[in-house]
């Protein structure tokens, strides 16, 4: 296993980003959506900056993660970055850097199966409206 402490948080953001954003579009692809544009339109409502700021605020509201998962979002969240926020605010950027950085811990330790567990609570999450990215510029 790769030794996970030689990753900074926005290393593991650039993997979380993928793992997650690959999770979602497996769901939306089993909702049977074909057309491409949809798919990106739907896609929005979990990936951008704004939803996962929100779901990582949800989670952290409702006790979801653990101490050692909190520690992680906050390490990503916090973590110096090179890119510039693009369609939201830096803080917002910052938030969702953290989201991405807690799904690439969970891959690259191995931890599959609460990758799973989160992404389908972020689904939920969004599918039933709790997940509120308006308050997040």
């Amino acid at each position: 296993m790769t030794d996970v402490k030689q990753f900074n948080g926005v290393t593991l953001a650039y993997l979380g980003d993928a793992v997650y954003e690959v999770f979602i579009r497996e769901h939306l692809l089993g909702k049977n959506i074909t057309k491409v544009n949809e798919l990106q339109k739907q896609a929005k409502h979990y990936v951008s900056a704004k939803a996962q700021a929100s779901l990582i605020t949800l989670m952290m509201d409702k006790g979801i993660l653990s101490d050692e998962e909190i520690r992680i979002y906050k390490n990503g969240r916090n973590a110096k970055k090179y890119t510039k926020a693009k369609n939201t605010s830096v803080v917002t950027y910052h938030i969702s850097t953290g989201f991405e950085a807690l799904f690439g811990y969970l891959d690259i330790t191995g931890n599959k199966d609460r990758v799973v567990e989160l992404a389908q609570w972020c689904i939920n999450e969004v599918e039933v409206g709790e997940a509120d990215d308006r308050k997040f510029e």
